[in-house]
């Protein structure tokens, strides 16, 4: 019987480049950005099928319930979640996520992809996968490297010991090395010669085989991942790492701590297309543009544009652009960003600018993501603040009271039921209830669609941070918010 590969998805990072959709608190793993689906749920599904294990997702806490949710959404379970407790680059997270699976299945052929990446093709990718089994099955730590079809220099590259196939079949080869993000003309050249292609970061390697090298080259980070897998807590259905080992590991990439000082090396190559949508431009070349380069979305409206992106991602705006070329201009309802295509780049630069203004715009959605489902802020002022709040079937708010405020909650959709002190009572739609300061209340949707209310608060402060909890069913902390 065919041996079954096992995903491991790294769904961790904040992706500051695609900002201001993609942010600290939501990036854009878990976005929509160009397709029905999210990039995290397209990438769960590309990896499942005949041939494929359950995924282990390697995230952070903050993204923990917004995981189990899309995971949710596509039909998929995980077979492990585990949680950094901080991120520390690519090599701990794949070698935490090797320790788990090794001690579930010894042995087993993990596949590990980010999930933040386009790949149009699935059953082409499937192919080049199971190509390279084999190679993974003998010892090899085997690489996907992508057919480039531009000069760039955004990504590192793969040198081949041999060209590729003219139909780009994916057959594997021996690695003879990786080369640093180029220079334009360096970029160029690797691309002329022919014998060098984008290194993707998706690698296939059995667990004995990366464990090996992790020992061999990097025995401090072996070490210290150890421990850190070895003490983690369960949390629910989720896998905490313990956090005084992890803090000791290097932040470091699996490139640089493995890849580059191992002698056991294979690439694959992939002729299909692929993305790993590392700015604004990436998401306009991957949107189809029209014949003058034009993409739009949402409520945006083009006027003499060529070769630019116009992204409205509220149905109440409206993004109108007259004559631009070359222009990034993306909305939200709390942030807009223009900028030239060729700075897409920069736009880090923008987010870490607003943070040392302490602009919460900076890492912040006006969409606050929970486990219950979300809230976002509809008006603001002194002493007061409105909301509108939807939870989710079946879910429920922890039991809390709060010091500094009291509430209104007006149901719009659905139905709400509400606990303030020792009174239960159910509230439908068009109809509020009051819940003063200091009560202990809880809100929760018992029906099976979704609850959706307007909350009114007055207060001296409004903080997330005034709650205190008596009950959570999702066990978070006192001081947790929602």
């Amino acid at each position: 019987m065919a041996q079954d590969i096992h995903p491991l998805l790294l769904c961790g990072g904040s992706g500051t480049r695609l900002w201001p959709l993609s942010r600290k608190s939501y990036p854009k793993q878990f976005t929509k950005l160009t397709g029905e689906e999210s990039l995290f749920q397209a990438s769960a599904r590309r990896l499942s099928g005949p041939g494929f294990a359950a995924p282990v997702v390697m995230t952070a806490g903050d993204y923990r319930f917004v995981v189990t949710e899309q995971l949710a959404g596509a039909e998929i379970a995980a077979a492990a979640t585990l949680i950094e407790p901080e991120g520390r680059n690519t090599a701990p997270a794949i070698l935490a996520g090797a320790l788990e699976l090794h001690a579930r299945a010894p042995g087993a052929l993990m596949l590990v992809a980010p999930s933040d990446h386009i790949i149009p093709d699935a059953a082409a990718f499937r192919a080049a996968v199971k190509a390279a089994v084999p190679a993974a099955q003998a010892g090899q730590l085997v690489t996907f490297g992508i057919r480039p079809d531009r000069p760039e220099t955004g990504y590192g590259w793969l040198n081949l010991s041999e060209a590729p196939g003219a139909d780009f079949a994916p057959v594997p080869q021996p690695l003879r090395g990786f080369v640093e993000k180029p220079d334009t003309a360096t970029a160029q050249e690797l691309l002329s010669g022919g014998m060098h292609l984008w290194n993707a970061g998706i690698f296939l390697f059995s667990t004995d085989a990366i464990l090996a090298a992790f020992e061999t080259h990097q025995p401090e980070l072996f070490a210290a991942v150890t421990h850190a897998v070895d003490e983690a807590a369960r949390d629910l259905h989720f896998l905490r790492l313990a956090s005084s080992p992890w803090a000791d590991c290097a932040d470091i990439s699996i490139d640089y701590a493995v890849m580059e000082k191992a002698d056991n090396l294979t690439v694959v190559p992939y002729g299909g297309a692929w993305s790993d949508l590392g700015g604004w431009d990436a998401v306009w070349r991957e949107s189809n543009p029209d014949d003058t380069g034009l993409v739009t979305s949402g409520p945006a409206t083009a006027i003499d544009c060529t070769g630019s992106l116009l992204r409205a991602e509220d149905g109440q705006q409206a993004l109108v652009g007259i004559g631009l070329s070359d222009i990034i201009a993306v909305a939200m309802p709390d942030a807009v960003l223009v900028a030239h295509k060729d700075r897409a780049q920069d736009v880090k630069q923008a987010v870490a600018a607003l943070k040392d203004q302490g602009a919460k715009q900076a890492e912040t959605l006006p969409r606050d993501y929970r486990p219950w489902g979300w809230f976002e802020g509809i008006a603001l002022g002194e002493r007061f603040q409105v909301k509108r709040i939807h939870v989710h079937p079946g879910a429920a708010l922890s039991l809390q009271s709060h010091h500094h405020r009291s509430e209104h909650w007006i149901v719009v959709a659905g139905t709400a039921k509400v606990t303030i002190d020792d009174k239960v009572q159910l509230v439908t739609e068009n109809q509020s209830v009051y819940i003063p300061l200091g009560a202990v209340h809880r809100m929760e949707n018992p029906g099976k669609v979704p609850m959706v209310l307007i909350e009114v608060q007055t207060g001296t402060y409004l903080g997330e941070d005034d709650i205190a909890r008596y009950d959570d069913i999702y066990a978070r902390g006192a001081g947790a918010k929602g």
